[in-house]
């Protein structure tokens, strides 16, 4: 696989096992207790080098793209839903930490990174410490709360849960304009992604089409079921939680903190005034709420 580029500065890139015929490429740097630091959309494990550097001071700090991202692998996806299932990828970063020696490690991830985080803090608590999610509801929650004309905002979701083919070919027609929209509409600050990085993100989309909607069809399926087996059988996140949202629950008629705390006991839940795209717009807010979050017993 071709080494990402740009690339995080003074980081060690490495192209890890983690599944049969799965490589992902992995960024890791500084020294001290783990922290893994997991993408959103339509972004790569870029979005994290300001905070990744911060954190790099203290703490080994590993930035993954996720599997059907990036310069990660990208499998075709089974009838099952499994091959992007968050159950799936969860255990790819468990894999991944204990891979580079960590069987036990702090975790944070940013709208489909912090999916897979909370995935992996239900299958896998003995190996997440603390858990940190960046601007996303839990996928049951999600659907839930999305009705009416104010679900349109989410219309990605509903495109890429239709079943193979349709979805596929219409974002493939015009990839920089449909993930290019995003990378607009959630931002608030514009020098936030430079136009190196911009590049990044829309030559990395454009080459993971079938992939990314593998990931957002599973969220519309398989991922749903595991959350109700979850909710019914009464599981919750065991370790420390932050969360930091922006406001749009109030739009779309939701409580977000109370939607978090159902899974959370141990939750710090804040409302933000930036945009989506936080760890790019806000590092310095995001990075001391991921430190406040660290130094919590876990």
């Amino acid at each position: 696989m071709p080494q990402q580029t740009p690339a995080i500065p003074g980081f060690a890139y490495h192209h890890l096992l983690v599944a049969k015929d799965v490589v992902l490429n992995v960024a890791v740097g500084g020294t001290g207790t783990p922290v893994v630091l997991l993408h959103g959309f339509p972004q790569t494990h870029l979005m994290w080098r300001h905070v990744a550097a911060d954190l790099a001071a203290d703490h080994t700090v590993i930035c993954p793209d996720l599997r059907g991202y990036g310069a990660s692998d990208k499998p075709a996806e089974a009838d099952d839903g499994t091959t992007y299932a968050k159950r799936t990828m969860a255990a790819d970063v468990v894999a991944v930490a204990r891979a580079l020696g960590h069987d036990r490690f702090a975790l944070a991830g940013h709208d489909r990174g912090a999916l897979v985080a909370f995935r992996a803090g239900l299958d896998h608590p003995d190996a997440i410490t603390h858990l940190a999610a960046l601007d996303v509801l839990p996928t049951l929650d999600m659907w839930d709360a999305m009705h009416g004309t104010t679900a349109a905002v989410g219309f990605h979701l509903y495109l890429m849960a239709q079943p193979p083919g349709l979805p596929e070919r219409m974002i493939a027609a015009a990839p920089d304009a449909f993930f290019g929209h995003f990378l607009d509409l959630w931002g608030t600050d514009p020098a936030a992604i430079p136009a190196p990085i911009r590049t990044a993100y829309l030559d990395a989309c454009r080459a993971a089409v079938p992939s990314i909607v593998a990931d957002y069809r599973a969220s519309a399926g398989i991922d749903v079921a595991h959350d109700q087996a979850d909710r019914e059988a009464g599981n919750r996140l065991r370790m420390p939680v932050a969360v930091l949202q922006q406001d749009w629950g109030a739009a779309l008629g939701f409580d977000a903190e109370a939607l978090w705390q159902a899974w959370a006991p141990d939750l710090h839940h804040a409302t933000v005034g930036y945009g989506h795209f936080m760890a790019e717009e806000a590092p310095t807010d995001v990075t001391k709420t991921l430190r406040t979050l660290l130094a919590r017993p876990s």
